[in-house]
């Protein structure tokens, strides 16, 4: 009788949870995403470094496979560590500092095949005293080994208070014995580099992660896909499946992502597996899927985006992201406070480099929708109200009835968002997102300086992939000069992004006066203008 391996699949899949596993997922090579020479060197250095990057990029898939990889090479006996377990301590030092250790004797046990270590760290260590407990039990299992031991310890941030500060110390307390009576090397590995923690103790003492551990040698940073990594692991399930991807599909799905792993993964799998339909491999994916894909994710609020719109609500959140959304010309990215652009960066919601931006389509979506999702619960207007015959949206109608709403409803409303600032333009985008939700795309373009926000409605007038579309470009802005300049500058640039857009069949330009003296009659009003040729639609309010 022939034996069934249970474990044994079909098919692979894309990741969108926890480490990779190749046997089961399709899977770009971790150790790629590094400079393994730079690590290596680094190790055989005997230095202390740190490893750093937003949620779900790959950081423990790739420390993984630097464990197994160091391991096979006969040099060093690697260990790895998730400590995230402490979290839920807090300033328990104590509690932290024993599970720590625990945890590492575990991961000893698991990579030696037995259990001996976890044994004797409760029967030798589990009753040392605390402040120097890690410390005592490392200088153990580094004199036990008969190769250099190399620790790699994840979710380090995870640990507050107290509690981190205990395990960094200890970690340095014990780095001038390195190699012989130490760990040769430590990985420390999060999402922020570990001199930007500020960390507050039980006694609300504030201290900086830098001075706890100021061992560190360099500060590693794992970035993005490339554009090549992206393709290369979409063509893994070509190669498997037959399932092609248009090769249109590619620059929107950078747009989307900007190669931030777990969107990669996510895209990936709604459009081949979650659409059920497209479970048919000889179906070919083509860009309008990857739009589908692209908005199931965003409103389903996986718990990546919704780990992402929880930070929307801290303050030094707020600092960075609000004057994006508010467009002001005026702003200056130099006015930023350094400490909270770095956290955005670090937490992914910012790109990296320059300019001061959202990382990716996809975020830039996000933002405001989760902004005014609430909102979008009290505005009554159903979306058949502002549909033709032809199944496209009857826009001044629309703008007609959110003029009257605007007038009835903004001073309280707006009051009432967090990003009160960019509060205008956020309440239109709630009332658009209401009406076209379901059935239609809002591609959104705002910006530090912009000082003004582009809206394009993208509206299938069939249900059929490849059909028509309509397509209306809407240009938001601020009064903050004189009205005659203001509506000037807008036409030039509504007309601009139609240019860009390409295929519109309607431009619309509208101004929101917030001056507190002027009447609503006077800031309400409607009219035809001209920009080379092109009928645009001023809408005031």
């Amino acid at each position: 009788m022939c034996k069934i391996d249970r474990f044994a699949i079909m098919e692979k899949y894309f990741n969108t949870a926890g480490p990779n596993q190749p046997d089961i997922q399709y899977t770009l090579n971790p150790l790629k995403r590094i400079n393994l020479a730079e690590i290596e060197s680094f190790i055989a250095q005997r230095k202390y470094f740190v490893l750093h990057a937003p949620r779900q990029t790959g950081k423990t898939s790739m420390l993984l496979a630097l464990r197994d990889y160091l391991n096979a090479s006969g040099k060093y006996f690697c260990v790895y560590a998730n400590i995230e377990g402490g979290q839920a301590s807090r300033n328990n030092d104590e509690s932290v500092v024993g599970g720590v250790c625990s945890t590492i004797a575990n991961e000893v046990d698991y990579l030696l095949g037995g259990t001996k270590f976890n044994d004797i760290y409760y029967q030798k260590f589990d009753n040392t005293n605390h402040n120097n407990r890690l410390t005592t039990f490392l200088t153990y299992l580094s004199e036990a080994f008969d190769k250099p031991f190399a620790l790699f310890l994840d979710e380090i941030d995870s640990l507050v208070g107290d509690s981190l500060v205990s395990v960094l110390r200890q970690l340095r307390a014990g780095y001038n014995k390195r190699p012989a009576m130490f760990p040769q090397s430590v990985i420390l590995c999060g999402v922020r580099d570990v001199r930007d923690y500020r960390i507050t103790l039980s006694n609300q003492e504030i201290i900086t992660g830098g001075s706890a551990f100021n061992i560190k040698a360099a500060s590693l940073r794992m970035e993005n896909f490339s554009k090549e990594e992206i393709h290369e692991l979409y063509m893994q399930h070509t190669e498997a499946t037959g399932q092609e991807f248009d090769e249109a599909c590619f620059p929107m799905i950078w747009n989307a992502t900007e190669g931030q792993p777990w969107l990669v993964n996510a895209l990936a799998y709604e459009v081949t597996y979650e659409m059920a339909e497209n479970r048919d491999r000889s179906i070919k994916i083509i860009p309008e899927m990857i739009y589908k894909a692209q908005e199931r994710i965003i409103y389903r609020r996986d718990t990546h985006i919704d780990a992402l719109i929880d930070k929307l609500k801290e303050p030094r959140v707020r600092r960075i992201i609000q004057p994006l959304l508010a467009t002001n010309e005026d702003a200056d990215e130099s006015l930023f406070p350094t400490d909270d652009l770095q956290y955005c960066v670090d937490l992914g919601l910012i790109a990296p480099n320059k300019p001061v931006r959202i990382a990716n389509d996809i975020y830039r979506e996000v933002i405001p929708r989760e902004l005014t999702y609430t909102t979008q619960y009290f505005i009554v207007q159903e979306p058949a109200w502002y549909l033709n015959p032809d199944n496209s949206l009857n826009m001044e109608k629309l703008l007609l009835d959110f003029q009257q709403f605007f007038r009835q409803n903004a001073d309280s409303w707006i009051g009432k968002f967090d990003y009160a600032e960019a509060g205008p333009q956020l309440l239109l985008q709630a009332f658009l997102q209401r009406i076209v939700n379901g059935g239609g795309y809002i591609d959104r373009e705002y910006g530090l300086g912009r000082g003004r926000t582009d809206l394009l409605i993208r509206k299938p007038l069939t249900d059929t992939y490849g059909g028509p579309y309509q397509r209306v470009v809407l240009e938001l802005k601020i009064l903050r000069n004189s009205m005659k300049k203001t509506i000037a500058d807008g036409l030039r640039q509504t007309f601009e992004y139609m240019d860009k857009v390409g295929n519109v069949s309607e431009g619309h330009f509208i101004v929101f006066d917030r001056s507190t003296k002027k009447p609503w009659s006077k800031k309400i009003f409607h009219r035809q203008g001209e920009y080379q040729g092109t009928k645009i639609m001023i809408w005031g309010m």
